[in-house]
């Protein structure tokens, strides 16, 4: 096995890791701190593999098969595990919506990445190879940005909500971050499924 197949299962193996330090915020909220940690390590790991695979050439059918799923486990996970956390987006701020729009905005997500998934299975039966765009690659820095900001600002909901506004301040930031996340997930996908539209077409 090579170095960057390692550093996927690396990866998957931070997955309940990264629950379990998650769930450690009830008996010790700056555990938050550290969950935003390792996600942040594993997300960071997503970018090494693919770098190494590449400038090495280690890509492997391994590695095509592994590293998309665990990209897109551990980005689901950590959104799930957030939308139990309503305050996070401002439950009592937003006077019940944002938890709501939360839920939206991640099942929207998951939505985007199951269809583009479904979308690479056909392109991969034709023997098409479609790279990942830039657009693609933003959204994807968007949205590890975007877990990060919302597990950093949770220890403050508990004990600073009504003198320094963290919770109303974090509510807000958080929302506005997984809105633009969302949007930019759709817009990705909807342009991913836009430029290879010919993978769709039947053949005569």
């Amino acid at each position: 096995m090579n170095l960057p197949n390692k550093l996927t299962l690396t990866r998957i193996i931070m997955i309940p890791l990264f629950v379990t330090v998650f769930y450690l915020g009830d008996l010790w909220k700056y555990c938050y701190f550290i969950a935003a940690g390792v996600f942040a390590l594993a997300a960071f790991t997503d970018f090494l593999d693919g770098y190494i695979a590449r400038k090495y050439r280690l890509v492997t059918n391994m590695g095509k098969f592994l590293d998309p799923i665990a990209d897109k486990v551990l980005v689901s996970t950590a959104f799930i595990l957030l939308l139990t956390r309503p305050n996070i987006f401002g439950y009592n701020t937003l006077s019940g919506w944002g938890p709501i729009a939360a839920g939206i905005s991640v099942a929207l997500i998951m939505a985007r990445e199951l269809i583009v998934s479904g979308f690479r299975l056909v392109a991969v039966e034709k023997g098409a190879v479609i790279a990942a765009d830039k657009l693609g690659k933003v959204k994807t820095t968007v949205q590890d940005v975007t877990i990060v900001v919302l597990l950093c600002v949770m220890p403050f909901l508990r004990t600073g909500g009504d003198v320094f506004g963290y919770e109303e301040l974090g509510a807000i930031i958080g929302m506005a971050l997984l809105l633009l996340a969302s949007l930019l997930t759709v817009l990705s996908g909807a342009n991913y499924i836009i430029k290879n539209r010919g993978v769709l077409r039947e053949e005569s």
